[in-house]
């Protein structure tokens, strides 16, 4: 997700190719929306970094002040699908007293909801080739320690249940893809982003074998939780 900032009255940076900018965004994230859409709707590998610079309304030696690859512009904007969410899974992990359902319910739906309100669908880009490479390394690093989180939580609600392993790639599969199922329907704009993180995190606690009951009552605690633990931890 490419967070939106207000414009301040002057900026020390490069000049536009274009002149000021009729958005709100500053010119970094005007770079990281336009490489959005580009590599969601063309493909990584046929964007190239003029193309970017021209959607940003940059010359593309400006845009080399903010990023100096294409590369990078892939990893910021990556990192930023998992970045929130680890932040979260570290700070409702160090809660034990709280109900893991209740917890595991939290970190689903606001996962899913980090993931639904983006602009584009950078969910799909995570399987591309490129990504594997070392650059991509802090990517995969928080993706595997977010996917960690989740068994984690999995292990504390069934302790006893076999497949930790299956179930917790399961679980994350089901949150990433869950969320790309939605936004890849005809009638997705009807869907707000609080109702397809419950619906995720619903989905989340019947893999995990909460029964009716249990998820309703993990969802009147979780809903708050995410609030509460970020603010609890100053993030």
């Amino acid at each position: 997700m490419v967070t939106q900032h207000p414009r301040p009255p002057a900026r020390v940076g490069r000049p536009r190719a274009l002149g000021p900018s009729e958005s709100e965004l500053a010119p970094r994230e005007e770079v990281l929306a336009a490489a959005a859409e580009l590599f969601t709707e063309n493909g990584y590998a046929a964007t190239t970094t003029r193309a970017v610079a021209e959607r940003a309304g940059l010359r593309q030696a400006s845009m080399y002040h903010y990023f100096a690859r294409k590369e990078d512009i892939l990893a910021t904007l990556l990192e930023s699908t998992v970045e929130p969410s680890l932040q979260l899974a570290t700070a409702l992990l160090a809660r034990p007293a709280l109900d893991p359902a209740a917890r595991l319910w939290a970190l689903a739906a606001a996962d899913a909801a980090l993931l639904h309100r983006g602009l584009y669908n950078l969910g799909a880009l995570y399987q591309l080739p490129e990504v594997r490479g070392e650059r991509f390394a802090g990517f995969r690093r928080s993706r595997a320690e977010l996917r960690a989180a989740y068994g984690e939580l999995l292990h504390l609600i069934a302790p006893g249940e076999p497949g930790r392993e299956l179930r917790c790639d399961l679980l994350l599969g089901l949150v990433e893809g869950g969320v790309a199922v939605v936004r890849g329907r005809a009638e997705s704009s009807g869907y707000g982003t609080e109702e397809v993180g419950a619906a995720v995190a619903d989905a989340a606690l019947r893999l995990a074998g909460c029964d009716r009951a249990a998820r309703a009552a993990a969802a009147r605690e979780g809903a708050g939780l995410e609030a509460a633990v970020r603010e609890g931890t100053g993030s």
